[in-house]
């Protein structure tokens, strides 16, 4: 019987995933990884919060929520900005060939920054993180909004 029972378990996370990956195309990935590293975030923020001295309640706890959900309304207003780019240049006859460009960035950023803040929870609650993460983090971060300057730069000559 437990047989059977993980494998309708892995039937249902396969279609889920095989669903998400067939909706989203190459988003799949950014987003399922920035809500992993939400519900990951969240979940370091409410253990830490006990090291804080900080309380927790539902205020608190509701605020955090909406910020996340604001977090993957970003990645979707990036997914129109490639959406509306992706049609302007097919009305000018030009094919681009890379889709949701900014809306992954967008992901990629919010990422670096959820995984930011998890490693600063995690720290505050008293573990000692490797020396290298959190400046790996960073420095990631800012080459994602360093790539996007240069090719902001380079597309306005």
């Amino acid at each position: 019987m437990k047989v059977e029972q993980a494998n309708y378990i892995k039937a249902i996370f396969t279609a889920v995933f095989a669903f998400l990956s067939a909706l989203l195309g190459v988003l799949a990935v950014p987003v399922i990884l920035l809500v992993v590293c939400n519900l990951i975030d969240y979940a370091t923020g409410l253990m830490a919060s006990k090291y804080r001295a900080q309380d927790i309640n539902s205020y608190k706890s509701i605020r955090g929520i909406f910020k996340k959900v604001s977090m993957w309304l970003l990645v979707v207003v990036g997914a129109i900005i490639d959406e509306m780019l992706l049609y302007a240049s097919t009305s000018i006859g030009w094919k681009s060939p890379v889709t949701f460009l900014v809306a992954c960035v967008v992901a990629m950023w919010l990422i670096c920054n959820e995984i930011i803040s998890i490693l600063e929870n995690i720290q505050d609650m008293g573990v000692n993180i490797p020396a290298f993460m959190q400046p790996l983090v960073k420095h990631i971060r800012s080459q994602v909004e360093d790539q996007v300057k240069v090719d902001n730069d380079s597309g306005g000559e």
